[in-house]
């Protein structure tokens, strides 16, 4: 098992290397130009435009459901782990990166919404369905149909196997089990393991709540991201505000800190490259990581949207990006590099980092503060489960022509990852999760480069129309 660990690592390693990031990274400012940075532009119409329903548009559910449905994929443990990670492991600078593909990525999560509106089509039972997979085949033409189901192959894989069941579900349980019973007082014997009470009740409760909301399919799970999503952000962005005001006069000196790791200027002489090359390889790839630009999964739940109009939702899709990474990560950055807590103790380690900031940082007392980072670590995962289910059925009924037997059985094996998914060990899991995750990013990027030329054309009808 250990060497098949290690293998896992090493394709993991490869498939998540310099090429693929630059490979994403270059899209994004490639769009960027050929758009003349209409994230930049219409950042303000865009979140407007998130707020407020298009009248006698046609799909399933609102623009803003069909954001949250994205958003409950992309907003996870990433956002609270994640940012920790790369600050851990690229410096302070990691964050400034971080936001930079952000930034460019917003390009590329635009033309995304804007082609899964664009080339969606609708099923017999009057389901609208898009994504990547429609977009290359309508767009690009039914020769390059094999590159939309090798997307979809690739992303019912990662949902199935990892991101959305297996790695979630053990975050949640790990997490609630670390503060009901962290020195593992009250456990049962199961599978010829011990598991705490508090583990094994998580588990179930998830696992009960998450089939009943999936049964329901896109509608029921829109309703419920709808009020997760503001609710959790809201909290978890509260927690950091709390930090930051209680500790203004040390953001400066932050913002500063995060400049000068983003180029290295702390370096010794000659280490300087050196320092800013790691800061970035960090950021750029957590950033793309977190908010999912490039990877092709946002247009999935973008299709859905109840709209008539291909760049109003690009523009509503593309503020997921900004709330994930420019809003989410960046406070989470910022509360650890003030806190310190990671130059007091360097040994700390991932979701560590982001508690003991909010330990030192907020005034309370640390088990209250441990308990409100494990209830935003609960919401992140449980609405990545959801999410991950819809676009793992949308991509297995694009391969399937929409065979309703084949997603009932295929909710019936995701509530079951669900539900075994506390009981496993998930370090080779996250390895062939990512390696999925990555190779969706290939086709997609390819579609958006090639219909580039519609994107334009289609932004700047509807803004001379608009005007």
């Amino acid at each position: 098992m250990a060497e098949f660990e290690k293998i896992i690592n090493k394709i993991d390693d490869i498939v998540w290397g310099v090429p693929l990031i630059l490979l994403i990274l270059c899209c994004g400012i490639f769009l960027t130009i050929r758009l003349r940075g209409v994230q930049f532009r219409k950042l303000g119409l865009a979140l407007k435009y998130m707020m407020k329903e298009e009248e006698g548009g046609q799909g399933e559910v609102s623009s803003f459901g069909a954001l949250c449905t994205a958003l409950s994929a992309t907003i996870g443990t990433g956002n609270i782990v994640g940012v920790a990670t790369a600050i851990a492991a690229g410096g302070p600078g990691a964050l400034f990166w971080m936001e930079v593909a952000a930034l460019f990525g917003m390009a590329t999560k635009y033309c995304e919404g804007l082609l899964a509106v664009k080339f969606r089509v609708q099923d017999n039972s009057g389901k609208m369905l898009g994504g990547p997979f429609y977009y290359i085949e309508n767009g690009m033409g039914a020769k390059w149909k094999w590159l939309g189901k090798i997307f979809a192959v690739l992303g019912v894989l990662v949902g199935l196997l990892g991101i959305g069941t297996f790695t979630q579900i053990n975050s949640i349980t790990s997490a609630v089990n670390n503060f009901f019973d962290p020195n593992k007082e009250k456990t049962v014997a199961l599978f010829g393991n011990e598991y705490t009470l508090a583990q094994i009740i998580a588990g179930l409760v998830i696992t009960i709540m998450a089939a009943l909301i999936i049964i329901g399919g896109i509608k029921s799970i829109a309703k419920v991201s709808e009020i997760f999503i503001p609710f959790m952000v809201v909290i978890y962005v509260v927690c950091c505000l709390m930090i930051l005001f209680s500790n203004i006069t040390a953001v400066p000196a932050a913002i500063v800190e995060i400049v000068k790791g983003a180029f290295g200027v702390k370096a010794v002489a000659g280490g300087a490259f050196g320092a800013m090359i790691v800061a970035m390889q960090k950021g750029i790839a957590r950033g793309i990581f977190s908010n999912e630009a490039g990877l092709g999964s946002a247009p999935i739940a973008a299709a859905a949207a109840k709209t008539n109009e291909p760049v109003r939702q690009g523009l509503v899709t593309m503020t997921g990006t900004f709330i994930d990474t420019i809003v989410v990560c960046t406070m989470t950055g910022l509360t650890i590099i003030i806190s310190g807590c990671l130059t007091k103790n360097p040994d700390l380690e991932g979701v560590e980092i982001t508690n003991a900031a909010f330990c030192v940082g907020l005034p309370f007392p640390e088990k209250v503060s441990s308990f409100l980072l494990m209830l935003c670590l609960v919401f992140f995962a449980f609405t990545t489960i959801l999410g991950w289910n819809y676009y793992s059925e949308r991509c297995l009924s694009y391969l399937s022509g929409s065979n309703k037997t084949v997603v009932i059985l295929f909710r019936v094996l995701y509530i079951a990852a669900v539900f075994i998914g506390p009981y496993m060990t998930v370090a080779a899991v996250w390895g062939i999760a990512d390696i999925f995750n990555g190779l969706m990013a290939i086709p997609n990027i390819i579609a958006l480069i090639a219909l580039s030329g519609v994107v334009a054309k289609e932004t700047k009808d509807y803004l001379n129309r608009i005007k």
